[in-house]
């Protein structure tokens, strides 16, 4: 019996989707590079549009994945290019919500364009079918993958 595809890979399949991963954010860091957009910058920018309006730091942060003090400069940064503006939360002094100025909006506007633009070419000679699939292989994955880290906690 022949070995699965996924197993002939030089690096496991986790290692090459982290390769792949890698190469795609780059991809679209070089292309927004003429924004003024840093591949934080951009990602923080597309996390804050996906979040509800007026999210807090703490929110992108974790729609991000990241720890705040690594978020607070990328935020801080944002807001010197007047793409952001924070405001404390009425109800938590202590907490800050984020939205978009007028300049974020259009900037935000330009970078969903190439990013679009990158997407179709990244996709290019896969079907929509083949995309769905690795689509919901990669939810799977990523809720096996929480599965396991609740359980490797859960031990200590």
């Amino acid at each position: 019996m022949s070995q699965p595809f996924h197993e002939t890979l030089d690096l496991t399949l986790c290692g090459n989707m982290g390769r792949v991963h890698r190469l795609c954010r780059e991809a679209i860091t070089a292309a927004v590079e003429p924004l003024g957009l840093t591949q934080s910058r951009w990602t923080a920018m597309i996390h804050i549009n996906h979040l509800p309006d007026g999210a807090t730091q703490q929110q992108l942060a974790h729609s991000l994945g990241i720890e705040m003090p690594s978020l607070t400069r990328t935020v801080k940064q944002l807001e010197q290019q007047q793409l952001i503006i924070r405001r404390v939360d009425i109800e938590d002094k202590r907490s800050r919500r984020i939205y978009f100025t007028d300049q974020g909006k259009q900037l935000l506007t330009t970078l969903t364009v190439l990013i679009t633009d990158i997407k179709q070419q990244l996709y290019a000679g896969l079907s929509t079918e083949q995309l769905d699939v690795m689509a919901y292989g990669l939810v799977q994955m990523e809720e096996n993958a929480r599965r396991c880290l609740t359980l490797l906690n859960q031990e200590k």
